[in-house]
């Protein structure tokens, strides 16, 4: 029997910008005019990072585990849902080892709130906030990005076996 000490995990996500949502990014509430649609607080960063834990797991995706069927998720907070997947990485007897992920979004620019969304994430997954990595990019215009009709987050998680 082999026994794999280190996983790796690829997650991405995307939603679309519309008034009348709150902006969360990593859980951190940002100010902006438009937020993002969901069935849950459509939070692209945390989603991506659950599915990069999933992914390394070998545990399908988030809609998998948290499909937008059950009305128990209805606008929950997707450091809930993420909290849930660290524990079933734990019970797997993994724990994360980092976190490397990047924000895709034209506006609003996110610089000053990357600090606070490593922070979040890094306690929800129980990790010294120096292995959490969050950027953030634009896209010069192109595409629906550039258009400023979503965002999308991508993430790169490892896992150790503990």
């Amino acid at each position: 029997m082999v026994i794999e000490n280190f996983r790796v995990g690829f997650g991405y996500d995307v939603h679309r910008l519309v008034e009348g949502r709150p902006l969360i990014l990593g859980g951190v509430k940002i100010p902006y005019i438009k937020g993002l649609s969901g069935y849950s607080d459509a939070d692209v960063l945390t989603h991506a990072v659950i599915d990069a834990i999933l992914g390394a797991l070998s545990k399908g995706d988030i809609g998998r585990h948290f499909p937008d069927s059950d009305p128990a998720y209805k606008g929950v907070d997707s450091l809930f849902l993420l909290k849930k997947v660290v524990m079933l990485a734990n019970d797997e007897r993994f724990k994360v080892n980092n976190l490397d992920a990047t924000i895709v979004a034209q506006k609003p620019k996110l610089s000053t709130y990357l600090n606070e969304m490593e922070d979040r994430l890094s306690g929800v997954l129980e990790v010294d906030p120096h292995v959490v990595n969050v950027k953030a990019t634009t896209t010069e215009g192109l595409g629906f990005y550039g258009r400023e009709e979503g965002l999308a987050a991508y993430a790169v998680v490892t896992l150790k076996r503990t």
